[in-house]
């Protein structure tokens, strides 16, 4: 009785630091732009004039659409409650910073949830995408999520009260991991070295899954993508609680 009533207080305070983060950043420019806007024109830009199908299109714009929507709002969050002196309010709760964070982490994946669903519907019901493995696409969904809404968290492990500072790190490391992961440019026309760099971005494998999803050629096996992935994952979360952990009280 006394583990199930922890469990429902620690799954109310999560749900309630989700909604608050919902509310009030999802519609911030940072999170618009760097989230949505940036990702878009920059695989717009790549698309435009060249002999594209849609069946290897789509796949690539929803790795990309997962990568900087998810990881884009918890940049934003710590520094801006920093600025706001919020932060030492939600510390004072019963709410444990533990909490906090995986409740960023799914503000994150939620957020990279919605607006990739709608670039997944408009792929396959407006540009007829057809989807060959609908499970490993709810499975690779589900996991990117998951990671890329851990990694905006990581971000924001940075002791600062300027979200700016935090955006253009996150914007350093993101954009290497975009165009060394096999999104524009397959793994397999990629030279060695090209391949062994590749090997170090989650992006690499969500893409990777996503192709196979989709009925398009991949490059690694499945049970290795799954694997890569899973372990990115859990090891991004496990950054972000403990990175965390140890800044978060130096932002007081």
């Amino acid at each position: 009785m006394l583990i199930s009533q922890t469990v429902k207080l620690r799954a109310r305070q999560l749900s309630a630091v989700i909604w608050k983060n919902m509310k009030i950043y999802y519609l911030e420019p940072p999170v618009l732009i760097f989230g949505i806007l940036f990702p878009f024109f920059i695989f717009l830009a790549f698309a435009l004039g060249k002999d594209i199908s849609i069946g290897e299109l789509v796949p690539g714009l929803l790795a990309i659409s997962f990568f900087f929507t998810g990881s884009s709002v918890g940049p934003y969050i710590t520094p801006w409650e920093t600025r706001t002196r919020t932060l030492e309010r939600l510390l004072a709760t019963p709410a444990s910073p533990s909490i906090l964070i995986i409740g960023d982490i799914f503000s994150g994946a939620i957020f990279g949830l919605f607006v990739s669903g709608i670039v997944l519907l408009i792929g396959t019901a407006g540009l007829g995408a057809q989807i060959a493995n609908s499970s490993m696409l709810i499975l690779t969904i589900g996991l990117s999520a998951v990671a890329f809404g851990a990694l905006g968290a990581i971000f924001s492990a940075l002791p600062t009260d300027k979200p700016s500072n935090v955006m253009m790190l996150s914007n350093l490391v993101r954009l290497p991991l975009i165009f060394i992961s096999g999104v524009f440019v397959p793994l397999a026309a990629l030279p060695a070295w090209g391949r062994w760099i590749s090997y170090i971005s989650p992006v690499t494998y969500v893409t990777d899954l996503m192709r196979l999803s989709f009925g398009e050629p991949h490059f690694f096996a499945t049970a290795i993508n799954l694997a890569v992935l899973t372990a990115f994952t859990a090891l991004l979360v496990t950054a972000a609680l403990y990175l965390h952990n140890k800044t978060i009280y130096q932002r007081i």
